[in-house]
């Protein structure tokens, strides 16, 4: 990923412009729970992921929009639509787990760190989302979660 150093001035002004219109969500958790031991995992990414096949996302989509992933795909199946220039998308091809950890959950979950993994995951277009225009979208990703009976979700910002 590229670092803000390395931007152009003129794109790490507009990137720092972003800043103080990002919601506070503060320090305190939103919820309390059981052990993670007992909890039921999911990821949730913005690297835009998506099954082969399943259509790509688009300048439009990367606002309100998502893929559903299952939980027991194969990494050969999963393709990258990131429509950020800036990044770098080395790392992805050379190990799916640098931005969708699932043999990672996986293997928390048979050692017992973690209750289990969901059947669904989750990825959305981080590239150019402001985060106001995402969460009806979120919303109904939460809905599904819930369904899943996730209780614990593993955010992976890319």
């Amino acid at each position: 990923m590229v670092r803000l150093a390395d931007l152009p001035e003129w794109e790490r002004a507009h990137m720092l412009e972003k800043i103080p219109a990002l919601p506070d969500f503060g320090l305190s958790p939103w919820v309390s729970g059981g052990p993670l031991s007992t909890r039921r995992v999911a990821l949730v990414t913005s690297a835009g992921l998506h099954r082969r096949g399943d259509r790509p996302f688009g300048l439009g989509d990367a606002r309100d929009d998502y893929r559903v992933i299952p939980g027991d795909i194969d990494a050969a199946d999963l393709v990258m639509s990131q429509l950020s220039v800036n990044f770098d998308r080395t790392g992805f091809h050379q190990d799916l787990n640098v931005v969708f950890p699932i043999d990672r959950l996986h293997e928390l979950a048979a050692d017992g760190t973690i209750g289990s993994v969901a059947d669904f995951h989750y990825a959305f277009m981080g590239a150019g989302s402001p985060v106001t225009r995402m969460e009806a979208k979120g919303r109904e990703v939460a809905r599904m979660l819930k369904q899943d009976g996730v209780d614990a979700v593993l955010l992976t910002p890319v």
